[in-house]
């Protein structure tokens, strides 16, 4: 039974979006699901020039302060501050990471956490863009195209930090995020699986994330957006 849970949330320059990831986090918090459960938000504020940190603290999250420029560095460093900062370590608790540009589903930790209550050491899910951005229609035949036919059960390709969930003895026993400026998250998933870990990819409880396409990691998500085809008339 995991009774405590950290959402790391890594930000550059994010105190306009911030709040709502924040909000949406809080939500997810508040599910039924999680009765008896801590949960604890930490904002990594990574050199950050405007008021992302005082956002954060404003909305009640632990925020930790870096200057890498890093997304792999970030997500450890929130991760880290998390489990330095629990009483009893790893033992029974999970760590759910996000974008400071996503909005997770209400669902969202309840879902993580019912899949560690059957065993799965970490939950690797998608997502989605919103439906009036013109990168929305592309984005989803992307996907689809790595859907099995026949209605077979989607154990999709897709690795997101935006949505992502570990227990943390396994990110621990796998030395959690390395310090990448991008593929931190892909690379903590392989780790996971080269060790043994059990994985669930799984498309339920997608996160809403930001269509923007300036990159504020590179090769991220972000260019991905940029690569893809815009709608004849977009």
């Amino acid at each position: 039974m995991t009774g405590r849970v950290a959402v790391v949330v890594p930000a550059h320059d994010e105190e306009a979006l911030l709040p709502h990831a924040l909000a949406a986090i809080a939500a997810a918090a508040r599910h039924p699901g999680l009765a008896g459960v801590r949960v604890e938000t930490v904002v990594v504020a990574d050199a950050c020039r405007d008021r992302t940190a005082a956002v954060a603290r404003a909305a009640g999250a632990r925020v930790v302060t870096t200057d890498r420029r890093n997304p792999g560095a970030a997500r450890h460093a929130g991760a880290r501050h998390a489990l330095d900062h629990w009483p009893d370590g790893p033992a029974d608790a999970w760590i759910a990471t996000t974008d400071a540009d996503s909005t997770v589903p209400a669902d969202w930790l309840a879902h993580q956490l019912d899949r560690a209550r059957e065993g799965w050491h970490a939950v690797v899910g998608t997502v989605v863009l919103p439906p009036t951005s013109p990168l929305a229609a592309p984005h989803r035949t992307r996907y689809e195209a790595t859907r099995p036919a026949g209605g077979a059960v989607w154990h999709h390709p897709h690795v997101h930090g935006a949505n992502l969930g570990v227990a943390a003895a396994a990110y621990l026993d796998v030395g959690g995020f390395p310090p990448l400026a991008t593929g931190e998250d892909r690379a903590l998933v392989a780790a996971l699986e080269r060790h043994g870990h059990r994985v669930l990819r799984t498309a339920h409880a997608p996160v809403l994330t930001s269509p923007r396409v300036t990159a504020r990691a590179r090769d991220g998500f972000g260019a991905y957006l940029a690569a893809l085809p815009y709608p004849a008339g977009a």
